[in-house]
Parts: C-alpha cells; structure tokens; sequence
C-alpha cells in the first residue's frame, strides 16, 4: 500500500521539479504519443451528435429547440458509470483472449461507432418520421462513444505511472480535439463541398460527408491493434462463471429496455402534461424543462427498478453486483472520508458546466449572427483546434511544474471569465476579427482546464477500480451540464443570447469556492490510495 495526498504532491513540486527541457522530453515517449491517436478516435464522434449534426439538422429545417434537445443523445457520456463494470469485469469471446481486456472492447466499441455514424448518414431528417430514426442512431452513437472512452480512459491510468498522467492527458486532449475538428470543420467543409448550404439544403451532401467520418474511425482501429495491452495486477480481481457473466448482462439489458420504454410510452402523456403545465405557468419553456426532467428520472427509478427486482430474485449473483458496484464507491468514500468525498463530487459536477452548457448553442449562435459554414469551419474549428491544443499542451506542463489543484482553478476561473467575451459577440453581432478573440480565449482556457481537469480525475483513481471509478468521475462532470445544455434552446429564447452568456459566466463562481475548500482539505489531510 502506498500513500499519496495532492496537496502534499504540489507542496513538494519544487522540490521535484524537472527542467523545461526535460519534461518536454517526456512528450517522445511511446505511451504518451499513443494517446494522441486514442484522442483521435475519441474526439471523432461527438461533434457528430453535437455541433454539426446541429448544423444538419437545422439546414433541413428542425427547429432550434429540438436540434438542442438532440444533444440529449450524448448523455450515454453522463451515464457510462452503469456500464463501465460491465466493460471492466464482462470477457469478450474469443477477443479477450486474442487482444487482451482493453483493447478487445475499444475495437468492439469503435466498430459500433462506425455503424452508428453510417444508420446517422442514411437517415435524411426531412422525411416526416424520420428524426426517431436519427435519434436512435444517435444515441447508438453516444452510447458506444461513451464505451470507447470508458475503456480509453482506463487504458490511459493502466498503463502508466501518476507522473506521466499529467502529459498523457495534453496529447489526448490534443488528439481529442483534432478528432474534434476532422468531425467539425471536416464535416461542415465537406457538406459545403458537396454542395449543401443554409438555404440550399442538400441531404446527399452530409450523407457523403458523414459516411466519411465513419471511415476516418478506421485511424481508430489500426491503433488499437497496434497498441499493447497494459501489464498490471488487479488485488481485486474475481473470478465468476460464464452464467454469472451473462445474467449480470441480462441484469444491464432489462434496465436499459425499462429505461426506454419509459421515454417511448410517455410521449402522449408528456404532451398532455405539457400543455397542462404551459397554460398553469404561461411559459412552454419551463413546463418543457418540468416534463422531460420527470421523464428522465421517471425512467431513471424504472431501470433502478427492475435492476433490484432481477438482483432480490437471485436472477442475478448478488455478489458480483456488490464487486461491481458497491466497492469501488465504498472506496472511493472510504479513502477520502465523507466530508472531502461529497466536496470532491461537487466539484467533479460542476467544473465544466460554464463551457459545456454554453457550447451545445454555440454552433448555432453563430449561424445565428450570420457567419456561414465556411467561416465556422474556419475559425471556430481549426483555429480554434490550434488554441485548444496549445492550451492543453500548456496546462500539462505547468501541472506538472506547479501542481494540479492551482492550474485547476486558473482553468475554472478563466472558463467562466471567457463565458463574458460571447456576449459582447453577441452585441457586436457578425464581427469575423472579435470571433477571433472570443475563439482564442475560449478555446486556450478550455485546453488548459482539460488537462488539468483529466490529471486531477486520474489521481483520485484507485488502480484496483479503475474502469467504474474513473468512469463514474467523468459521467458526474458532464451530467447536470448536458442535461442543463438540452434546454439551452429554451433558454436563448426566453432570455436572449447576452442574458444567456451572462448566466453561464456566473456558473462558474460555485466551482472556484469547491477548489479553495478541497485545496485546503487535502493540505491537512493524507489521502491513502491502494
């Protein structure tokens, strides 16, 4: 057993410090640039449900607030913690054997991701009907993203020491995001070649650009067979029966078939309760954010449901489920108590919700104030890509000069500052050299709020758990952000897009405080980790 605290680490940084030189070295090492390819794949899908499936999906006619309600599909990403112990304890036949545990579920997720992206390109959201179609594959999309992240992530922690985290976070960040911008600007370039535009839609152009995409995840696959599979040893590794195996995924299947069919039936009920609300409070909007909430948790407490009842039964080995659920969390409470534990989830829930609520609308604020595909493309991808990058590459290093905890609340704090440049954008209306800027700030702060972010996420990991616990991390810091970023439609439409940025700014004050008060805790008190 060996005992670490980060706020001891970063007090004891000076001391430990490498030179510039050095550390910039350590970038050559095979499993730090590895990371840049696995970004790669990673950082493909999700603009494919976010930003440019929103541009699709608004040349062909959808209404705002339902384009912003797609980025729901994307909350597989805030609920992968359910399936990660699937991932973690589940065997592949045959897979397993040949590539090893990690890399026999990256490729099966990525191949699922391929599919995803090609039923998204053969879906044409003009055709009446056909935005369920789109929705499913989305989410498809979303969930095997998710799952590919899961494992990536895992693989990351596996296979190296906390000193190298810091680093390998930089160039999954820069390799995250030029997947990002291949499946951004790419996208948007290649629909404007093929010849469809904001007025002038054309559903065979983003058929061609988003069969594209699916093929640009081959990149994907080919380094997953290259990599190796990371040598550790699990103290809490156990050994269950094939049956065990597979009414635990039964148990996962049941859950998830409640969950849906929740969200399918309710849809004429949540109409009716809709309009019932909408005429009590004389605004659709916030009767909308009151029905698809009770409808999420409504469906959330269905699958809870039925999970307990498969588990009560014995249907399914009680005790796996314990392993697999309960015991990385009565861990992660056990290591730090339940004080800091609670102040450390807090701040995992919030630390992104200033960019990620105010990002699902940003695509659209563009095309909003006029600025065509082209110039998107242009500046708010590629340039944008490179600030990203830079800003990753920044935050590592200074991480690892000066500490996590302090580049964590340089990122927190310049995050929200940023939020304020969209609103004088938003005044100044199409402006191309202040769009410059407001990409420039944006876009640095959030690659060094990244880095820093994924190092501080991967030191409260326990090496025994990593696939849930670091799973159940990055699904809380995206779940209240994207389920708030659904509504942000909603929320330009009632406040306008100044008011709108003004609020996100401000999100960001709460998560300034929750750094002071666990940078704090963990000065005073030591942090075992098994």
């Amino acid at each position: 057993m060996t005992t670490s605290n980060l706020g001891t680490q970063d007090a004891q940084i000076k001391k430990q410090q490498k030179s510039w030189g050095e550390t910039l070295k350590e970038f050559k090492n095979p499993r730090v640039l590895t990371m840049l390819f696995l970004g790669f794949s990673a950082g493909v899908p999700i603009l494919l449900i976010f930003s440019s499936l929103s541009l699709w999906l608004r040349e062909a006619g959808v209404e705002r607030s339902a384009v912003t309600f797609f980025s729901w599909a994307a909350l597989g990403y805030s609920f992968k913690f359910v399936w990660a112990p699937l991932i973690d304890k589940l065997p592949l036949p045959l897979l397993t054997k040949l590539l090893g545990r990690r890399r026999s579920w990256m490729l099966v997720a990525q191949f699922f991701i391929i599919g995803a992206i090609f039923w998204m390109a053969q879906t044409d959201p003009t055709i009446e009907g056909s935005l369920t179609s789109m929705a499913f594959a989305a989410i498809l999309l979303g969930f095997s993203s998710a799952t590919q992240d899961v494992v990536i992530d895992a693989y990351r922690i596996e296979s190296a020491d906390s000193d190298l985290q810091a680093l390998m976070s930089s160039t999954y960040i820069a390799g995250y995001r030029i997947g990002m911008l291949v499946a951004g600007a790419g996208a948007l370039y290649l629909a404007s070649y093929f010849g469809s535009d904001k007025g002038a839609y054309n559903y065979q152009a983003w058929r061609m650009s988003y069969m594209i995409m699916a093929g640009v995840m081959l990149v994907g696959i080919a380094t997953t067979l290259l990599i190796p599979e990371p040598k550790i040893q699990r103290s809490n590794e156990s050994i269950y029966s094939g049956s065990d195996y597979f009414r635990f995924l039964l148990l996962f299947s049941f859950a998830v078939a409640s969950f849906i069919a929740v969200f399918y039936f309710s849809v004429d009920l949540a109409k009716s309760l809709k309009t019932t609300l909408t005429d009590a409070f004389s605004n659709k909007h916030l009767a909308g954010f009151l029905v698809q909430t009770l409808r999420l948790f409504s469906a959330l407490l269905a699958a809870g449901v039925i999970a307990k009842l498969l588990v009560s039964f014995g249907i399914v080995n009680k005790s796996m489920v314990v392993d697999t659920y309960v015991a990385p969390v009565k861990d992660f409470f056990s290591r730090y108590g339940y004080s800091l534990a609670w102040l450390l989830l807090a701040l995992i829930g919030l630390y992104r919700i200033s960019d990620i609520v105010l990002g699902v609308i940003s695509n659209v604020f563009y095309q909003d104030l006029g600025f065509t595909k082209v110039e998107i493309a242009s500046v708010v991808k590629t340039f944008g890509l490179l600030m990203t990058i830079a800003g990753g590459f920044l935050g590592g290093l200074l991480a690892v000069r000066f500490g996590v905890l302090k580049i964590l609340f340089l990122g927190a704090l310049l995050s929200a500052a940023t939020n304020l440049l969209f609103m004088a954008l938003a005044g100044m209306g199409h402006n191309l050299p202040m769009l410059y800027l407001v990409i420039s700030a944006d876009n640095l702060s959030a690659g060094l709020a990244s880095a820093a972010f994924i190092a501080f996420l991967s030191s409260l990991t326990n090496i025994s758990f990593t696939a849930i616990q670091y799973a159940i991390f990055s699904s809380l810091m995206t779940l209240l952000p994207k389920i708030l970023g659904g509504y942000s439609g909603s929320m330009v439409d009632e406040l306008g897009y100044s008011n709108f940025f003004i609020i996100t700014a401000l999100m960001g004050i709460p998560v300034l405080i929750l750094i002071v008060l666990a940078s704090k805790r963990f000065d005073k008190n030591p942090i075992k980790v098994d």
